[in-house]
């Protein structure tokens, strides 16, 4: 593939220590990076840690860059095999979510941390990339993906969200081609059987202002403690997970007992937001001390046909990333 002069000029001037040319090559790619990054590992966090010592393993290597072939596929060989060193060093994770439709949690499933909706930069891409970019974060996606063996989920990733070419993921990993289509083909098994069939993006897209009277009723029931209103929106299958508890509840009875049983006993507020692309509230409970309500947690939901499928109930005490703020005043609503 041909590449631009004025990109070879800033390869050459970053090879020769240029600190800004550097910058000028892997900015543009460092918020596709870090979505890559976050579906290999399933956390924010590591996400962050991967992307920035990719970049500086890319700073220590650009002088061997011969600059023949385009700087992305690069910065991915990087900051993929950064991952799956990242994965193989993991220790056990003791605090499992498993947010797929048919799964019981194991302590092999990793505990995942949303996305916030302020992270997905996807402005300078088409409408159609923008969906793709969006399903291919979703909350559901990236638990299932943390089912698959590192190579699997590697190959996945890179095939069927990124669009890379096989002959190009073979070489990026290392590998062969029919190896990368052997493992692509278990893996979409693997994915197929464990997320929901209908993205969460054209469900909300099919929804359209219906999803604003579903957050505002999702609001009231949860301010005003009335159980019944929040079971009257669930769907017959719908599942409460709350992360980093390992028991998951399912159908409407044991999320309502879940909730009778503690959460939905205090006072609340709700505000919304997005993580992982999808409809999310932060939770603000009552503190008598402080009086005030303070940040708590994160619930992410998955619709279908208009109903809660799943509620994902994070313990988040610091919402700033999805441009909630950490305390709210008594006042009425």
């Amino acid at each position: 593939m041909s590449i631009p002069g004025a990109q070879r000029a800033l390869i050459a001037a970053a090879g020769g220590g240029d600190e800004g040319a550097f910058a000028a090559l892997v900015e543009p790619h460092r918020a596709e990076l870090h979505r890559h990054c976050y579906r290999m590992l399933g956390s924010v966090h590591d996400a962050d840690d991967a992307v920035q010592e990719s970049l500086l393993r890319a700073w220590q290597a650009v002088g061997r860059f011969d600059g023949r072939g385009p700087v992305r596929p690069w910065l991915y060989r990087i900051a993929t095999n950064r991952c799956l060193t990242m994965i193989e060093a993991r220790r056990r994770r003791e605090l499992p979510t498993d947010l797929s439709p048919d799964t019981v949690a194991t302590e092999q499933t990793a505990w995942l941390e949303p996305y916030p909706g302020a992270l997905l930069e996807l402005d300078s891409l088409s409408p159609e990339a923008r969906t793709v970019e969006r399903e291919g974060i979703e909350l559901a996606f990236v638990a299932a993906l943390q089912q698959l063996s590192a190579l699997q989920r590697a190959v996945l990733v890179l095939r069927a969200v990124l669009d890379f070419p096989a002959s190009e993921v073979a070489e990026l990993l290392e590998t062969t081609v029919p190896a990368v289509n052997s493992a692509l083909q278990r893996a979409r098994a693997v994915v197929d059987r464990r997320a929901p069939a209908r993205s969460q993006q054209r469900e909300l897209a099919r929804l359209g202002g219906d999803v604003r009277t579903i957050a505002e009723r999702y609001t009231r029931a949860w301010e005003s403690a009335d159980v019944e209103g929040i079971v009257a929106m669930l769907a017959d299958d719908v599942r409460l997970a709350m992360p980093p508890m390992p028991r998951c509840y399912e159908g409407p009875a044991a999320v309502a007992a879940a909730l009778s049983s503690g959460p939905i006993t205090h006072r609340w507020r709700l505000l919304p937001t997005t993580a992982n692309g999808q409809l999310a509230f932060g939770g603000y409970r009552w503190h008598d001390a402080s009086g005030v309500f303070v940040a708590e947690g994160l619930d992410v939901l998955t619709l279908r046909d208009g109903r809660i499928t799943a509620i994902t109930a994070f313990l988040l005490d610091d919402l700033d990333a999805y441009g909630l703020p950490r305390t709210i005043s008594a006042g009425p609503r």
